[in-house]
Parts: structure tokens; sequence; C-alpha cells
């Protein structure tokens, strides 16, 4: 019962990040482009969180995305915007930097 306690209230992804990746999912990181040019994960797709709604087109709603940006917050800002558009499989990634990990 813990356990099931646990994983309600628990703020970890419930998805295999690293799995997701090794499975080609797409890695979409919302931060400024002067942020991204700073330090990115290789192979990631930079579309600015306050641009991203303009720029819907340039993904593909049948894809696995995980959102990513500085801490966490903008990327759960995306995640929600891009569900709200259709978009099923989208997943919070969190800092760039903790998902960096996982490539």
């Amino acid at each position: 019962m813990f356990s099931a306690i646990k994983k309600i209230f628990s703020s970890s992804p419930q998805v295999d990040l690293g799995e997701l990746i090794a499975n080609k999912a797409i890695i979409l990181d919302v931060r400024t482009k002067d942020e991204y040019n700073g330090g990115h994960i290789k192979g990631s797709i930079n579309i600015p969180l306050q641009t991203l709604n303009a720029q819907l087109s340039k993904l593909k709603k049948e894809k696995t995305i995980i959102t990513c940006c500085a801490s966490g917050g903008r990327s759960s800002a995306a995640k929600s915007m891009l569900k709200s558009n259709g978009f099923v499989n989208v997943h919070n990634g969190g800092s760039w930097l903790r998902l960096k990990q996982y490539v």
C-alpha cells in the first residue's frame, strides 16, 4: 500500500526517459535560443516556449516528445500546451542537464 501511495505523490517521472530516448523520442528544448546555444542535448530541437504555439506544425503528433528546459517549469508548460493541442505521448523531462544523462 505504501508503494501505491508513493507512486501517486511521487514527483519522479512515471516513465523510463532513457528507454524513450533509446526508442527515438524527440527531445524538445523550450529554452531561449541564447540558452540553447550555451549548451544543449545533441539532436534536440529548440523551439522556445514563447513561440511554441506558433510552431506546432514543426512537430508530429504521433511521435513521442520529451520536453526540457533549464529547471522543469517551462518544459511542464510546454507539455501542457502540446497535450491541449492533441499531442498524446508527451513527457516532461525537466532540466536538460538532468535529461542529458540518458543520451
